[in-house]
């Protein structure tokens, strides 16, 4: 296995992400619904109290450069039933090409590790119903597919609207 890192997500890093969320998006077939910008995410995961954080995978060439392989953007929810707080991953993807390496699962481990070290009750994510690779990999490593929960959202105008 190639020399492999995981760190938090730095400032200077967010043109990285940006290109990262936009293969996730081309992945999952949403490229028209991607609107996020480096000032987004700079807002986003810099400010003074940050709405989410992110961690970038990066794999070492032969010459020691470091080379962008996939991220995670996560935060923290809570959970009433469990009265302490949860880590949700909103987002992992890892580069085609750098696919089958191990990368996701240590992208996972680390989140997990997080998780834990946070006192986190949870560790959950959400996943496309017809990405079967992906339903596989988080079932081998031991995730449950809650089969009885459904995502409900409101964006755009039908939140306006609602709002109102």
């Amino acid at each position: 296995m190639s020399q492999f890192l995981i760190k938090p997500a730095r400032k200077e890093d967010c043109p990285i992400i940006l290109d990262l969320i936009r293969g996730l998006a081309k992945y999952e077939k949403l490229e028209d619904q991607c609107v996020a910008t480096v000032e987004l995410l700079e807002k986003s995961l810099f400010s003074e109290k940050p709405d989410c954080y992110s961690v970038i995978a990066w794999e070492l060439d032969e010459l020691g450069d470091e080379i962008p392989v996939g991220f995670a953007l996560y935060f923290f929810n809570y959970s009433t039933f469990l009265s302490r707080r949860g880590l949700y991953l909103e987002d992992l993807f890892v580069v085609p090409q750098f696919r089958g390496k191990g990368y996701g699962k240590r992208i996972m481990q680390f989140l997990a590790k997080t998780a834990v070290e946070k006192g986190c009750g949870r560790f959950e994510w959400s996943v496309l119903d017809w990405n079967q690779p992906a339903i596989n990999f988080y079932q081998k490593i031991g995730a449950v597919v809650m089969p009885d929960w459904r995502i409900c959202r409101m964006t755009g105008e039908s939140l306006k609207s609602f709002a109102k």
